[in-house]
């Protein structure tokens, strides 16, 4: 017990005095929580630039280009006189749509012949065009519902009437979770999440590669040649307390920035505790198998860096190839984000989120199985190489030490 804890002091030690892991695990989680938070404050696209073109420019078609000025999620750029070539304008502007009045529009409208208007959408960007295309298409049956009503009204029919024969039911559209579409609530605490795994695995990249590498591992864990799993441990406990400290920046961030916690805060420590502790044997498992630092670091990287694409958070995952789903389920960012999305979008029962947290608990105790396996074999091996003279001297200093 004693070795384990001056291994354990010295391992904080190493922690604090790289300044590489400094930078890494304690300033970039911060810097992105700032600088995303404050890409996404706006919580929604407002003032997506919209071309009219206006072939018919009567008192309907200037009355239908005021109500499309009026929605503050687009910006209207009128053109009475069409333009030379409309898709130059359209990437000019950076337009999200681009409405097309017909000439005679008010003449059919009077006369029922019911004139098409064409709207475009610049699906150049998904999203600004799903943005755009709502907002018109709202807009648009707001006034097309409005002129038929008021036809009906000047053929004589009351208004209640008219109201009916135009729409024979009500449908009510009502949103559930992030009512707003709030792109700050959806997006920006699970790329916090995305973060914390990132510079998690970078950690432990060099947890037992480092000490591989410049030889110092036979000499301080002699001792602890036996002893596997608290070996891993002595690595991972500083990644768990400054951990900790990362979360609780996070709750912190999530005051400034006005973005609301989970449902069921309890679950959701238990579950962020699950998140880390298989993250870390994760990484644990990888600096193992891999004794070179900078490889170990790479291979992280590559199983971290589309971790969110693959999550299913954006993307569902039933979307995904088979071999996809795969590789997207030993990941331990993907069940953790399914879980977060339902305590914190979705407000869901805790109960929900019990399969989730199951799938984290497996891959915690899968990783940290063949991470001891792993560092049991490694064990064997490297004091196996090491000469007996050297193990003896090694033995031999320390009962001078001490």
């Amino acid at each position: 017990m004693k070795e384990f804890f001056r291994l354990l002091k010295r391992e904080f030690k190493l922690f604090i005095g790289n300044s590489t892991l400094r930078t890494v695990f304690f300033l970039a989680p911060v810097f992105y929580a700032t600088l995303l938070g404050f890409v996404y404050k706006s919580g929604k696209v407002e003032n997506t630039p919209v071309l009219v073109i206006d072939r018919d420019n009567t008192p309907l078609s200037n009355q239908l280009t005021e109500m499309l000025d009026d929605n503050k999620s687009i910006k209207i750029i009128r053109y009475l006189q069409e333009p030379l070539s409309i898709k130059d304008e359209v990437i000019r502007h950076e337009a999200a749509a681009v409405v097309i009045i017909p000439s005679r529009f008010e003449g059919d409208m009077l006369q029922k012949k019911y004139p098409e208007l064409n709207v475009y959408i610049n699906t150049g960007n998904v999203l600004t065009a799903n943005f755009a295309s709502k907002a018109l298409q709202l807009t648009i049956g707001t006034f097309s519902a409005g002129a038929s009503i008021k036809a009906l009204q000047k053929a004589g029919m009351p208004a209640a009437k008219a109201a009916t024969q135009y729409e024979p039911f009500k449908a009510n559209y009502i949103t559930l979770f992030n009512t707003t579409g709030n792109y700050l609530i959806f997006m920006w605490p699970a790329m916090l999440a995305v973060v914390l795994q990132q510079v998690i695995l970078l950690a432990m990249a060099v947890s037992f590669a480092a000490e591989f590498e410049r030889g110092s591992f036979v000499k301080e864990y002699l001792k602890m040649k036996k002893w596997a799993f608290p070996t891993m441990l002595i690595k991972v406990i500083p990644i768990w307390v400054f951990s900790i400290l990362i979360v609780g920046i996070y709750y912190f961030m999530h005051m400034i920035f006005h973005v609301p916690m989970p449902e069921g805060i309890l679950n959701f420590i238990l579950l962020t505790a699950v998140f880390v502790g298989s993250v870390s044997f994760l990484g644990v498992f990888i600096s193992i198998l891999i004794p070179d630092a900078l490889k170990a670091t790479q291979i992280l990287m590559v199983i971290a860096s589309p971790a969110f694409i693959i999550s299913g958070f954006t993307w569902p995952l039933n979307a995904m190839p088979a071999f996809v789903q795969f590789i997207a389920n030993i990941i331990p960012l993907t069940p953790f984000l399914q879980a977060f999305k339902i305590l914190l979008i979705q407000k869901g029962s805790v109960e929900l989120t019990f399969p989730y947290l199951k799938h984290l608990s497996i891959l915690l105790v899968v990783y940290a199985v063949i991470g001891w396996i792993a560092l049991k074999i490694k064990l064997w091996f490297i004091f196996r190489k090491a000469a007996p003279q050297e193990i003896a001297v090694e033995n031999n200093s320390k009962e001078d030490v001490e």
